[in-house]
């Protein structure tokens, strides 16, 4: 894809999200880094539920170890998983101890690591907390990504990835996964995309392809009966 057209689907992903930003709360990169983890196969909208109480029983790591896994397993309950999330947390939180003097380190070599920190929670931490360009990619950036021919159909997660890092200015990585997130979260969604009043309806492969079967069937629909 040529320079000029990658330019012209970030600035109109832009002018559409503006503000676009990290909508998992948080006042520190270790609370960035719990609620990151939280967020696997669930919503950002229940993250925030859960840790708007957990933030206030727990402040730092070894607030966590100091409970009973039945007991954390019962805070985080409405998340997804959340047996195996308490584990990696308490995991997690007793390397930060041991290792790191409770602190979550800023290379990203270390984070992933950690237990139950893959390379997305890495890129989402060192780019928010610690202001080191990176482009994380969740299902909403690889799907948009793919749709905009941005990368294949078949790459993997970590393909995406590379590929938005060699079209995408350095400087703009960062932001440019903010907005990614917010136009397949609230535009471009899975199900039911906003095709027809989409401003990238021109350079966008599933869009052609669904408001093309869309007309089709509409006109299957008006044709006269025998």
């Amino acid at each position: 894809m040529k320079v000029a057209e990658v330019r012209h689907i970030l600035d109109t992903i832009g002018d559409l999200f503006p503000d676009a930003h990290c909508e998992l709360n948080h006042s520190n990169a270790f609370e960035l880094t719990i609620a990151v983890l939280l967020s696997a196969q669930c919503t950002d909208v229940m993250v925030n539920k859960v840790t708007e109480d957990l933030f206030q029983k727990y402040k730092a790591p070894r607030d966590y170890i100091s409970v009973p896994i039945e007991e954390l397993e019962g805070d985080i309950r409405r998340i997804g998983l959340y047996r195996n999330k308490a584990k990696h947390i308490q995991s997690l939180c007793s390397i930060l101890i041991e290792q790191y003097g409770g602190e979550v380190p800023q290379a990203h070599d270390l984070l992933v690591t950690l237990p139950g920190v893959g390379r997305k929670t890495a890129n989402v931490v060192v780019s928010n907390a610690f202001g080191v360009p990176a482009i994380a990619v969740d299902t909403h950036v690889e799907r948009v990504a793919k749709r905009l021919a941005l990368a294949g159909w078949k790459d993997s997660v970590l393909e995406v990835e590379k590929k938005l890092m060699k079209v995408v200015p350095r400087e703009e990585w960062t932001l440019t996964h903010h907005r990614l997130i917010f136009f397949g979260r609230y535009h471009c969604k899975s199900q039911n995309p906003k095709c027809q009043i989409c401003p990238l309806l021109d350079v966008c492969r599933e869009g052609k392809k669904r408001m093309k079967t869309a007309v089709i069937r509409k006109d299957k629909e008006h044709m006269p009966r025998n």
